[in-house]
């Protein structure tokens, strides 16, 4: 049976739950308290009977929206929160008429990136140890046709096996 949760806004009242989430996250309260304080900030909390269990944190500059950060609470992972964060964020940017969605994800995160390509974001690039361990991340974009505002299907610009 899928998991019923909510997704708003993410607001102070939410910053120590959210700061929970994930441990590998690296977001701290005073982390995410600064971001909630940046204008260009976008922040979606998914809450399932009034608790955090997953957000999403982006950045809206100029026509493009950046996913910093998503995370799902450990125990609610593969249960659709992701997902739906992803929707939230999608029809966000359609709405702001968006040009493209961009994100770094760790090479070895194959969940995430087959997540990600559901929605019909490809790898446009990779950075080369990008992460404090040195790992890769993959650059991933979603393309918007401006006129329409449907997602345009793009193949990998890199190979990433």
């Amino acid at each position: 049976m899928p998991a019923t949760f909510d997704i708003d806004a993410m607001r102070e009242r939410d910053v120590a739950d959210v700061a929970e989430l994930d441990e590998s996250t690296r977001m701290n309260e005073e982390h995410l308290r600064t971001e909630l304080a940046r204008a260009w900030a976008r922040t979606w909390v998914a809450r399932e009977k009034g608790d955090a269990i997953g957000y999403i944190l982006t950045w809206h500059v100029a026509d493009e929206l950046h996913v910093m950060n998503v995370a799902t609470r450990a125990d609610r992972r593969r249960r659709g929160v992701g997902s739906a964060l992803l929707r939230e964020a999608i029809a966000y940017a359609r709405d702001k008429q968006v040009k493209h969605i961009l994100l770094e994800v760790r090479r070895s995160n194959a969940a995430a990136i087959a997540l990600y390509r559901v929605f019909g974001f490809f790898a446009m690039g990779v950075r080369a140890r990008y992460y404090p361990d040195d790992e890769d991340a993959v650059e991933m974009v979603l393309q918007f046709d401006q006129g329409t505002g449907k997602i345009v299907k793009h193949e990998d610009e890199v190979r990433l096996g």
